[in-house]
This record gives structure tokens, C-alpha cells and sequence, in this order.
């Protein structure tokens, strides 16, 4: 991430992505062509299924490289200073007067411009 250039794709690490993909693909079928089991079986095949597809798509360059974009924003993120409830109330407050008064505004100025174009036109 940090000038880092992009790493070349072995051919291994497509083959793991495509693997990857199968994976993900044949789960969402299986759960159509099993529709007569219960939905809790299922439910479970494809979250199975979604793990085994991100731990072999975490073994690839790509896949330790986005890990690691996660792992820095999950960092940033937690650096962020988030507003408390109450600015969070009064900025909600403003938002919605000003909203107000400009919709009255807007409204003013429709009726305005209709009584007037209505004046022209008689």
C-alpha cells in the first residue's frame, strides 16, 4: 500500500481464485438444487462454503493484499473521532429547519411566479 507496486499474479494464485469462485458458485447452486432439505442445512452449506472460499482466497497475493487494505482501514477507522449523541441530535435539528424553511421558501416563490405568470396570461 505504501509504494508498493503491484506484485505479478502467479498462475497459482489463479487458479486459487478460480477455485475460490467455483466454490462460491457451486454453493449457490447446491442451495437451489436442495430445496427440499431444510433451510437451516442449507443455510449452513453456503457459509461453509463462503469461509473455505475466503481462506483459499486469503493464501493468494490478492488476498493478502486485501487483508492487509482491511486490517489499515479497520485502523483508520478507529482513529476517527465520531460525533456524541448530542451533536449528532442538534445537527439533526438543523438539518430539518433549514429543510423547512426552504421548502416555505420554494413554495413562497411557486405561488409567486404563478399568480404572476397567471396576471400575464388574462
Amino acid at each position: 500500500m505504501a509504494g508498493k507496486a503491484d506484485a505479478t499474479v502467479s498462475g497459482m494464485d489463479t487458479v486459487k481464485l478460480a477455485v475460490s469462485i467455483g466454490i462460491l458458485v457451486a454453493s449457490v447452486l447446491a442451495f437451489y438444487v436442495f430445496a427440499d432439505q431444510p433451510l437451516l442445512y442449507r443455510v449452513l452449506g453456503i457459509v461453509a462454503a463462503i469461509v473455505l472460499a475466503a481462506v483459499i482466497a486469503l493464501t493468494t497475493e490478492r488476498g493478502r493484499s486485501f487483508a492487509s487494505f482491511m486490517q489499515d482501514a479497520r485502523t483508520e477507522v478507529r482513529k476517527m473521532v465520531w460525533p456524541t449523541r448530542v451533536e449528532t441530535l442538534q445537527t439533526t435539528v438543523v438539518v430539518i429547519v433549514v429543510v423547512v424553511i426552504l421548502a416555505l421558501f420554494l413554495w413562497i416563490v411557486d405561488r409567486g411566479l404563478t399568480t404572476l405568470i397567471q396576471f400575464v396570461i388574462r
